[in-house]
């Protein structure tokens, strides 16, 4: 893995991470599809690695992950450029 590829990986999955623990506070706002099958009680760890498991086994496999950090890549490209900056992250 490259050493730029890394930090990218960690910045969205901390930025992940904190999108779901701003859900947990802002409960009047309305649930999307992908936030419904959250477990209430749970880390915002925990609520990531729940939505990244979309066969439901209790595990996240090589290619969940990588669906998953691939849709938050493109989230977070905005111009499409497919080189997401600081400033669209």
């Amino acid at each position: 893995m490259s050493a730029l590829f890394k930090p990218i990986i960690a910045t969205m999955m901390l930025a992940a991470a904190g999108s779901i623990a701003a859900m947990t506070v802002a409960a009047d706002a309305p649930a999307t599809a992908n936030t419904s099958k959250l477990t209430t009680g749970l880390t915002p760890l925990e609520q990531l690695l729940e939505l990244m498991d979309t066969d439901q086994s209790r595990k996240v496999s090589k290619d969940e992950f990588m669906r998953f950090v691939s849709a938050e890549f493109d989230f977070a490209d905005k111009n499409e450029d497919a080189e997401p900056d600081p400033v669209e992250l």
